[in-house]
């Protein structure tokens, strides 16, 4: 996926300047999709000179004029073709996989080490995740449109970061019989 997808994705979802764009990303899609404030800036600037979105100047009160981003419908064709095009299927690739093949030869007590600050990681990404879920879909059986997809994206997260905490456990209790 290109960034420019996941920005019209948020510009569709509501407008903004691009310091809230980045905002957003650190707070909803940076879950899964991680992107440098200097790189969504620079993709905006792509994105309005290929005419996939609008920025229009905005004054405000004791600062600079902000620039808010809105997506153009040739930016909605474009989300379009892109949700409809097929994606390669991803293939995860594991640092820490390697790591623990690796320990046979340099001794298990460092990757053990490793494990618990991976699964420490991923245990406070889950409870970030779940209060997220409590408080944005109290009704998730009750979703529609982007709601819903918002939520089964969250879902997605929980239970991908539920099973590496699992994993972790297991590889844990495992190396250290």
């Amino acid at each position: 996926m290109a960034l420019e997808h996941a920005l019209l994705v948020s510009l569709s979802e509501r407008s903004g300047s691009g310091y809230e764009l980045a905002r957003r990303f650190d707070k909803s899609i940076g879950f899964f999709w991680t992107a440098t404030h200097q790189q969504i800036y620079r993709v905006l600037k792509r994105m309005v000179e290929a005419a996939w979105v609008d920025c229009e100047s905005v004054a405000q009160e004791g600062k600079p004029d902000k620039k808010v981003y809105s997506v153009t419908e040739a930016g909605t064709a474009e989300l379009a073709r892109w949700v409809a095009e097929p994606l390669d299927i991803e293939i995860p690739r594991s640092d820490l996989g390697v790591k623990i093949r690796g320990a046979s030869f340099s001794g298990a007590e460092a990757v053990c080490t490793e494990i618990v600050r991976h699964r420490d990681f991923y245990a406070h990404r889950v409870e970030v995740l779940r209060a997220i879920e409590k408080r944005d879909f109290p009704a998730p059986d009750r979703l529609t449109g982007s709601a819903l997809h918002q939520y089964l994206v969250l879902r997605g997260g929980v239970r991908t970061c539920s099973a590496y905490v699992e994993w972790c456990d297991e590889m844990l209790t495992t190396l250290r019989r």
